[in-house]
């Protein structure tokens, strides 16, 4: 069922849209990689995500839209992970250096939000970063 959701979701947003709200799901796996986030870490997961990643291209909350749906739907981070990493490299004619700059250091932040960072938070940041590092968007389309 959250897969179905994902998908109508993603289908009828943009290719920025669609990679914010990857990063909004990313930042989310690692939210929950140490187990069942708390509401005092909810609330703090909105302020991140709201700040880091407002942007004008979009016009929807994207912090409550993910967590709805992954809450929900008890999506573990590993599956989050890899969805948000597919779309990530599916719309990465958009990533701009930027742009991945921004989102590692939304992950990073959603990291410390609360202490300590465990080991498969840390794991799966160092994972990202690497990941990332060998995208490389199209300034074509992301200087458009």
């Amino acid at each position: 069922m959250a897969k179905r959701i994902f998908d109508l979701i993603i289908i009828n947003m943009t290719p920025i849209q669609n990679l914010y709200y990857a990063i909004g799901e990313l930042a989310y796996a690692i939210a929950i990689s140490d187990g069942m986030i708390q509401n005092e870490e909810t609330k703090k997961f909105y302020q991140i995500v709201e700040a880091e990643l407002r942007c004008k291209k979009y016009d929807f909350d994207i912090a409550k839209i993910i967590f709805q749906i992954m809450n929900k739907d008890k999506i573990n981070s590993e599956d989050s992970y890899n969805r948000a990493m597919h779309q990530i490299r599916l719309n990465s004619h958009y990533l701009s250096p930027e742009l991945k700059n921004t989102f590692i250091a939304v992950i990073e932040e959603v990291s410390r939000a609360f202490k300590p960072v465990t080991l498969e938070e840390f794991e799966m940041i160092v994972r990202f970063k690497n990941e990332i590092k060998l995208i490389n968007g199209d300034p074509v389309y992301y200087n458009s």
